[in-house]
């Protein structure tokens, strides 16, 4: 091999190992489905941008159908039961009173109504991912359709979702930062800045934002810069070892609404 040769596979090599070394950050926007602007606004997001998209609702369908046609990783926003607010609960909401049976048809109906579903992720459950016994019923079901993955969003310090999850065997990963905890252009700001710094701290991040305007003008303006950071925006499913799809069944937050 020539000199030239030599030094060409060497540079090759160097580039790979910086590519491997980039800080990774995944980005969810939770909530999706009610709100058709604020939902095509997060789907037309730059970069590849995740979407979670809460069952029931009525525009989740088209909306899903869109990200998915443009690569987006669909995701199932799916409620869990939270600590307070009993008296409001949500459509498909995984609740502690439920049998397992019950439980199982409510995720089943659940994954019916978004198309494209690539994984769950957690909306609420601050009282049910603390129950070893629901979280096991739950991560049972999941992992009988063989090709999903859980993103815990982790609403309580004690939550076992990421644990259950794991010993359960499905591919699982937990939220390490709320982008817009409350929606004002400062906070969101601030988290933004505290995502990239955990990003080159840790080598991978997953954040999760809602489509408030405030959140969604801060990432259409920051998104583009991530690259020129040194930071690489992924699909969430980026960040876990998946299982080949072969079966055709296919720091906390503290807030009483979680």
């Amino acid at each position: 091999m020539s000199a030239r040769a030599i030094l060409a596979a060497a540079l090759l090599a160097l580039g790979a190992a910086a590519a491997a070394d980039k800080p990774r950050v995944a980005i969810i926007i939770d909530d999706l489905g009610y709100h058709h602007a604020n939902g095509k606004r997060a789907i037309g997001l730059p970069g590849p941008v995740s979407l979670s998209f809460l069952p029931g609702a009525p525009r989740a369908r088209s909306l899903a159908e869109q990200a998915h046609a443009l690569g987006r990783d669909v995701l199932l926003h799916l409620p869990l039961q939270a600590a307070t607010g009993q008296g409001s609960r949500e459509p498909s909401e995984i609740h502690l009173d439920m049998s397992r049976e019950r439980l199982a048809q409510v995720l089943g109906q659940a994954l019916d109504s978004v198309p494209h579903v690539v994984g769950i992720n957690s909306h609420r459950g601050s009282l049910l991912t603390r129950h070893p016994g629901h979280m096991q019923w739950l991560m049972e079901e999941i992992s009988s359709y063989n090709s999903l993955f859980f993103v815990d969003s982790f609403t309580h310090h004690d939550s076992v979702a990421l644990q259950v999850a794991e010993e359960t065997g499905i591919p699982a990963m937990r939220r390490d930062v709320f982008l817009d905890p409350d929606p004002s252009p400062e906070t969101i700001a601030r988290e933004f800045e505290r995502m990239k710094r955990l990003a080159r701290q840790r080598g991978q991040v997953v954040a999760i934002g809602h489509p408030y305007p405030a959140t969604l003008d801060l990432l259409e303006r920051e998104l583009p810069r991530l690259a020129e950071e040194g930071i690489e925006l992924v699909p969430i499913s980026d960040l876990l070892s998946l299982p080949e799809a072969g079966s055709e069944r296919v720091e906390p937050v503290m807030h009483s609404a979680f």
